[in-house]
């Protein structure tokens, strides 16, 4: 698909509480809650070392190996937001490093998440700005675009629209929607409190296991004597 070279207005913010209450859930618990779902590939990992993301997403398209329209993202960015970039997936260019998430960091962007190439990896992994991206190579980026800012775009196999919550661990980044974010919140708040409950019968051996032969039965396994 041909890219635009255009900047579209940003969306709304998010209504109060629902960033903070969001940080406070694992990524499991929010693509469990919508249905296993809205999960960006693993291929795409944490480039930083420790420290959560979460916030709404200022959107990017990119011509592989092109940053200039990231550039004007980060000018354009609210504090809090955090700009997704979808850079075709190539690992040929970089699309940030060091000077540009310093910059970042000075103008209150929460991080990014890139389907694409970071460098500078190092002072990236030390500084407390989360980064998830695709790989990473020395080569720098051009500057000459197209480029779109703020449609929506594909990262890691699941599409990201602007002002859609990001949420980022250790194990990854999910995508909240705004609209089925109070749904995805209770469902994930209810699949903690349910593990909890697992982990204690765990601790004192009252776990039932009796499930698991249940489900191979319903589904046809063989035991074989």
């Amino acid at each position: 698909m041909a890219i635009a070279f255009r900047i579209l207005p940003s969306a709304p913010p998010p209504a109060a509480g629902l960033v903070a209450a969001l940080s406070e859930q694992a990524s499991s618990h929010l693509t469990d809650s919508q249905s296993r779902a809205r999960a960006i590939q693993g291929a795409i990992r944490a480039m930083h070392r420790g420290g959560r993301l979460c916030g709404p997403a200022l959107t990017v398209r990119t011509t592989p190996g092109d940053n200039l329209l990231v550039h004007k993202a980060i000018d354009l960015a609210r504090p809090g937001d955090v700009i997704v970039v979808d850079a075709g997936g190539t690992l040929d260019c970089a699309i940030i490093g060091d000077l540009v998430t310093s910059y970042a960091k000075t103008r209150g962007v929460a991080g990014f998440v890139i389907d694409g190439a970071i460098r500078d990896s190092e002072e990236i992994a030390g500084r407390d700005l989360p980064v998830y991206a695709r790989g990473v190579t020395p080569r720098g980026p051009s500057k000459e675009g197209p480029g779109e800012i703020n449609t929506p775009v594909t990262v890691g196999g699941t599409v990201v629209h602007p002002g859609d919550i990001v949420v980022g661990d250790a194990d990854g980044v999910v995508i909240v929607p705004v609209a089925d974010a109070q749904a995805a919140l209770a469902a994930a708040r209810a699949l903690k409190e349910k593990e909890s409950v697992t982990l204690q019968k765990i601790a004192s051996g009252t776990l039932d296991r009796a499930w698991i032969d249940a489900a191979l039965e319903a589904r046809g396994c063989e035991f074989v004597r």
